[in-house]
């Protein structure tokens, strides 16, 4: 699948999801539902490496927790730069553009 038929793919759910959630999600329900997932990835990456004081009762499902959360993570990334109409794509290459022009001012 291309990047921008992943987009797609999400925009659809999102559009899917408005028709019954009653209510549109400005930037602001997308910060909050981006800061819940990233409290929803946290908590299966520390269970995956053992930081509580009781381990992940199923390893192998738990890793397959943090894939979705990763991808509900993104997902409101996605949610988040269509508010301000920014091409993640553009804007990842050039960000790392800009790390790399960085490093090579360092000599790594």
């Amino acid at each position: 699948m291309e990047f921008s038929e992943t987009l797609d793919m999400y925009r659809n759910i999102v559009r899917r999801f408005a028709k019954i959630e009653g209510k549109p999600w400005g930037v602001e329900g997308g910060m909050m539902e981006l800061s819940k997932q990233v409290g929803e990835l946290s908590k299966c990456v520390m269970l995956q490496e053992n930081y509580y004081c009781f381990p992940a009762e199923n390893p192998e499902e738990n890793l397959i927790k943090i894939g979705n959360e990763l991808a509900d993570v993104f997902g409101q990334i996605i949610r988040i730069a269509d508010y301000y109409n920014i091409d993640l794509l553009e804007a990842h290459i050039a960000a790392r553009e800009d790390e790399d022009n960085y490093l090579k001012g360092k000599g790594v």
